[in-house]
C-alpha cells in the first residue's frame, strides 16, 4: 500500500491532484493533506472528493487517474 496526498493549492484549471509519497511533484507540508494509505489511486481520489470538488491524480505518479 502506498501512501497518498492531495494537494491543497489548486492547478490552473481547479483540480486538486493526489500524489504517491515520494512523487516529484509532492507538494510541501504546509500545501498537502494525507489521505491514507491505499492500494490504488483509484481510492485515493475518492477519498480526495471528501475534501474538493474537483480532483485529479498527478501524471506522474498517480496516471491512471489523471484525466486531461
Amino acid at each position: 500500500m502506498k501512501r497518498y496526498y492531495v494537494n491543497k493549492r489548486a492547478q490552473a484549471n481547479g483540480d486538486h491532484e493526489v500524489h504517491k509519497e515520494g512523487c516529484t511533484w509532492l507538494p510541501s507540508v504546509e500545501n498537502r493533506i494525507y489521505l491514507g494509505s491505499f492500494t490504488n489511486c483509484k481510492d485515493a481520489v475518492k477519498e480526495a472528493k471528501k475534501h474538493y470538488r474537483q480532483v485529479n491524480g498527478c501524471y506522474y505518479c498517480s496516471n491512471e487517474c489523471h484525466t486531461s
